[in-house]
């Protein structure tokens, strides 16, 4: 330990003083050095502020490239990315002492930021690196010692959330500030005192009225995360919600969205809908406050939209124009507004709040009517009636014809796998109420699916796995998702109506195929248990009159055989696969199921025509028909396997069956 620290002088000023420097090595010897102490002694709490101030130096930022962070660049993005890099090993470190020295590192965090808030001086770089230091020690601190403010947390906490450093107007400071105070903010959680310096943080020029966009986007989806956390002090609700006007107005003008500013999509600034959605959703707020705050949200919201689709239709519209980002931006800000009102507060408590957003699908089904071939506002459109088909639940009925069939216009693979995702929620949620809607859709549906999956082949081979192929396969899927969904809430009458029953046979085929050679086993389990709902549902029990003429027959003669039987055999046929098993398991019960409602005639074909085509002893038919017969189901399976297994491994390899 002594020779240890007799080195440390060294050390430091090799650190400190060499730019060519392995950085490695040195963290690793101070690292093995702390990982030495137990509880540290004066002189080793002294050896720990000097590494500390030794960090602080080597994560600190080159003031050179100040300017090129401001917005950044090229060279700006560079200089983050290394500096991400380079700092992992010295947080390491950092981690190690916070959890061996918690009043030192706690002590030297405080002088730091201290130090940086008294300075009248630019220094970016320093009051970054203090912030990024404290940022990291709340990864060290429990979740009771984050609560209560242990050690001098509940000291440097509220200096944080009332300072503004002189160098905040720089992008790296003011990001890394509202990174560290959203960190401590269970600390402010259990001191509601300090919830209007949090408040402050946020909505003043430190947070959404930050100069730099970056900034201001990134400060909206912060202050989502501290409503979710603080929303139950509902005096913060009319602050926000007015500090926030202006912020709102001006996440859809056009200014906002042609600043050269280099901003994700995920942080947008529509954060400070759903932040506001949540304050103002609570029913703790009076009815009357509610109707207020949220008339105040979507008035300005509909003017906008009543202008951009005027000055549309007398000017013509383009996906890429500005008028098509500003409708994006406004269908997203509604949808974000959403996400703070429940179902049950919008159709039972509060129906009048409900009625506010019905007339938004109003509003936003005009713009899908107007321009149904612009496919960016089609999917923020479909996204949004997602949300509503949630919150409203049987409110948006009456909407529903309408919009479903404005999405099948001009309908591409990506946009009816989109569709396929929104019919299968309604069909979840209203189950046979969709009925009606789902028989005048549904030769639609099928006629579109059916074009694009003839029209587009799935080659094989190199080069062939691109995305346009994957869309193909995406849709397929999702079609018999779609079918799945539909049988399994008593909608397969649907499939029988006048004007669909053109489709049925080719439907039938497809499933049939399907559940015999798809190369996605879970593909082949979906398909199957389709067969064994409209088995159940279109035929009745043994002898009596069936729904569909000639099912009956195509089941015994075509699904019993080439699916329960000849698919099974092939070698593909994996046992050892999990999947696989659980494929086979429904299979089985087909089988029970084909029994139960078919009888005799099933059972009568089975044995004496497709055992037979493989060679099947007469005994193990006999064997098959007494298991059959009876209620273990679980013997019944595992015959069957064994059954399979033994005929494989008779016909060894000499027959293929598909």
């Amino acid at each position: 330990m002594e020779l240890l620290e007799e080195s440390l002088p060294s050390v430091f000023y090799v650190m400190q003083n060499c730019e060519e420097l392995d950085s490695g090595n040195m963290v690793q010897f101070l690292s093995d050095y702390i990982t030495t102490i137990k509880m540290p002694s004066q002189k080793q709490a002294v050896y720990i502020g000097q590494i500390l101030e030794v960090i602080q130096v080597q994560i600190s930022y080159d003031p050179a490239y100040r300017s090129n962070l401001v917005v950044p660049d090229k060279i700006g993005k560079e200089k983050e990315d290394q500096m991400a890099e380079h700092r992992k090993d010295y947080f390491t470190l950092f981690r190690s002492m916070c959890r061996v020295a918690p009043d030192v590192t706690q002590l030297f965090i405080r002088n730091s930021i201290a130090n940086a808030l008294s300075s009248s001086e630019m220094n970016v770089e320093e009051a970054e690196a203090a912030l990024a230091l404290f940022y990291r020690l709340g990864e060290t601190v429990s979740e009771e010692g984050m609560r209560s403010g242990s050690g001098l947390l509940c000291e440097i906490v509220p200096m944080l959330l009332s300072a503004k450093f002189s160098c905040h107007s720089h992008r790296l400071v003011a990001l890394a500030y509202l990174e560290t105070i959203t960190r401590y903010l269970k600390y402010v959680q259990e001191n509601g005192q300090y919830i209007p310096n949090v408040l402050a943080a946020f909505l003043d020029d430190r947070g959404v009225h930050h100069t730099n966009l970056n900034v201001s986007r990134r400060a909206c989806y912060l202050f989502m995360r501290a409503v979710k956390l603080l929303k139950s002090s509902l005096f913060l609700t009319v602050i926000a919600f007015f500090n926030l006007l202006d912020m709102l107005a001006q996440y859809t003008s056009s200014d906002w969205m042609l600043k050269d500013q280099k901003c994700s999509g995920f942080e947008d600034g529509s954060h400070a809908f759903e932040a506001i959605g949540l304050l103002i959703g609570v029913e703790e707020i009076p009815l009357e406050k509610q109707l207020e705050y949220l008339a105040a949200l979507l008035k300005p919201l509909y003017q906008q939209i009543e202008v951009l689709l005027l000055n549309a239709k007398a000017q013509g519209l383009e996906e890429s124009s500005t008028k098509v980002l500003s409708l994006e931006r406004i269908i997203v800000a509604l949808n974000a507004l959403s996400k703070g009102f429940s179902e049950r507060t919008l159709t039972a408590s509060r129906p009048a709040i409900g009625l506010m957003f019905k007339q938004t699908l109003d509003v936003l089904l005009q713009i899908l009517a107007t321009f149904p071939n612009i496919k960016t506002l089609r999917t923020k459109v479909t996204s949004y009636l997602h949300r509503m088909v949630e919150i409203l639940g049987i409110i948006v009925m009456p909407y529903l014809p309408m919009a479903l069939n404005q999405m099948l216009l001009d309908c591409e693979p990506r946009e009816m796998v989109d569709f396929f995702v929104l019919v299968n929620q309604l069909v979840c949620k209203f189950g046979t109420s969709l009925k009606s809607i789902l028989e005048e859709i549904f030769p639609t549906i099928a006629s579109r699916v059916f074009m694009i999956l003839s029209r587009n082949a799935f080659p094989s081979g190199p080069g062939s796995n691109n995305e346009e192929v994957r869309e193909l396969q995406e849709l397929q899927r999702i079609s018999y998702s779609f079918i799945h969904i539909m049988v399994t809430h008593d909608l397969s009458s649907v499939f029988l109506t006048p004007n669909s029953q053109g489709y049925l046979d080719a439907i039938m085929q497809l499933l049939l195929i399907t559940s015999c050679n798809h190369k996605d086993v879970l593909v082949r389990k979906t398909c199957v248990q389709v067969f064994v709902k409209l088995i159940k549902d279109w035929c009745s029990k043994q002898n009596g009159e069936d729904k569909v003429p000639g099912f009956r027959t195509f089941i015994i003669e075509k699904f019993a055989s080439s699916c329960c039987f000849y698919s099974v055999l092939d070698k593909s046929f994996e046992f050892r696969d999990a999947n696989t098993l659980v494929l086979f398991g429904e299979i089985v019960l087909a089988q029970k199921v084909m029994y139960e409602r078919l009888g005799d005639e099933f059972m009568l074909h089975f044995v004496s025509k497709v055992l037979p085509s493989a060679h099947c002893p007469r005994d193990l038919a006999e064997q098959y028909y007494q298991c059959l017969q009876g209620n273990d189901n679980k013997a019944f399976k595992a015959f069957y396997q064994s059954l399979v297994v033994n005929l494989r491994q008779q016909q060894n390899g000499s027959l293929v069956f598909r």
